[in-house]
């Protein structure tokens, strides 16, 4: 069977594609509030976010429902000039509903969420990087993930000054994927015809974890937040298929993903009563994701992507003005380094240094709260050379960019 070295070197690390938790891929403020305040939230902690941020903060909170949406919208380009690929993404956006519910009691407080903490992808148009194929083609070059946690939780205020809480996460993970196959196949095992099929797959999973987070009120101006979320490993299964071939291919598969671990800590400093200003420094350990292996049953194989990613530390800055009752706007900023080395980069799971700008407001009508924000996410470029054996490669050379926009849209009612 004949062996085409770019396909070698540009397919075989799309074998296995669920890069489900990369920070290009993540949603990294959850909540409208703490998405205008650069998601620095963790020692503020003020709203039914807190059951994500810090779920210790849910403990002075008046009995509440906060609806909101956040619409992610990626835009990502590829190019790669040994190939003549000047690529971009198809503009697509990944809408997520969220909502929270919060009940005190007294020093009690109940609460439950239903949110998205990750759902994005990436999807790029096949003729624009047929090159890749060696004219082959054109092929449906897609990711698409979806993350819901189930979350119950619960926090008591132990005094006037300190409170802790607890929160279950029950995540369901959606992943589809689209690609070229990873080998050209030999139909009638003599040599010809070759092909090269189009892979599609879909996989489902569930996996469960908690978060544990404390809150100190040292003062009337300054409250101190640290948040640690467990290491949660989910388990998908789904359906690979090799597609257009005279006969089905199918099998079925199993993966195991691990959402890091997670550590904060955060600082709220009210210098005035009209002006808060936040701090957080968020850690991921994503070194823990070294390799991942999907198992396929029908096939009767295995296949190994390798991450070797990086551990990193988000840190973060926001502010808000509230001059009266009536509204309150909100600034944020925060760096991003990107887990992922260049080594195991692709373009189908986007991996950037990000700096990133957001900015927010808010609108208060007696039990009502209207808000607003929007973030944007400016990535560096990573020109990524050619893994050094070109016979075993793990990622995709060429010059790669993303930046997202998003924007959120907030309702509280105070019960």
């Amino acid at each position: 069977m004949k062996k085409l070295l770019s396909l070698t070197a540009l397919l075989t690390i799309l074998a296995f594609g669920s890069s489900l938790f990369a920070n290009g891929l993540s949603l990294n403020s959850i909540g409208t509030r703490a998405l205008g305040m650069g998601g620095a939230f963790v020692g503020l902690a003020n709203d039914g976010t807190a059951l994500y941020w810090n779920p210790a903060g849910l403990a002075k909170l008046n009995s509440s429902i906060l609806v909101f949406g956040t619409d992610v919208i990626p835009f990502g380009t590829y190019k790669y000039k040994a190939a003549g690929i000047d690529a971009k993404t198809v503009t697509n956006h990944y809408i997520s509903p969220n909502f929270f519910f919060n009940y005190r009691m007294n020093n009690l407080a109940l609460s439950f969420g239903v949110y998205v903490p990750a759902g994005l992808g990436a999807e790029w148009n096949g003729r624009e990087v047929i090159a890749l194929t060696q004219g082959l083609g054109p092929f449906d070059w897609m990711s698409k993930i979806g993350v819901i946690n189930f979350s119950p939780g619960i926090a008591y205020q132990v005094t006037e000054q300190f409170s802790i809480g607890v929160a279950a996460n029950i995540y369901y993970a959606m992943f589809d994927l689209k690609r070229p196959h990873s080998q050209l196949l030999d139909l009638n095992q003599d040599g010809t015809p070759e092909t090269l099929p189009q892979y599609s797959e879909e996989s489902t999973g569930l996996g469960y974890g908690v978060t544990i987070g404390l809150k100190y009120d040292a003062s009337k101006k300054l409250s101190v937040g640290a948040t640690f979320r467990t290491a949660t490993k989910v388990t998908m299964s789904g359906t690979g298929e090799l597609l257009d071939l005279p006969m089905e291919m199918k099998s079925d598969f199993d993966r195991d993903v691990t959402w890091p671990m997670w550590i904060a800590g955060g600082l709220a400093y009210h210098p005035s009563k009209s002006v808060t200003l936040t701090l957080d420094a968020q850690y991921s350990n994503w070194k823990a994701l070294d390799k991942l292996t999907a198992k396929y049953k029908q096939w009767n194989q295995e296949s190994e992507f390798t991450l070797n990613w990086k551990d990193a530390t988000q840190i973060r800055f926001g502010a808000e003005y509230a001059p009266c009752g009536m509204y309150a706007v909100r600034v944020g900023y925060y760096y991003d380094p990107a887990p992922a080395p260049d080594e195991t980069l692709n373009f189908l799971f986007p991996s950037s240094t990000n700096h990133v700008v957001t900015g927010g407001f808010s609108y208060f009508m007696n039990n009502v709260t209207l808000e607003g924000s929007l973030e944007y996410l400016l990535g560096a470029d990573r020109d990524v050379d050619a893994y050094p054996n070109p016979l075993q490669p793990e990622n995709m050379p060429g010059v790669h960019h993303l930046d997202v926009l998003a924007f959120s849209i907030g309702l509280t009612y105070n019960l």
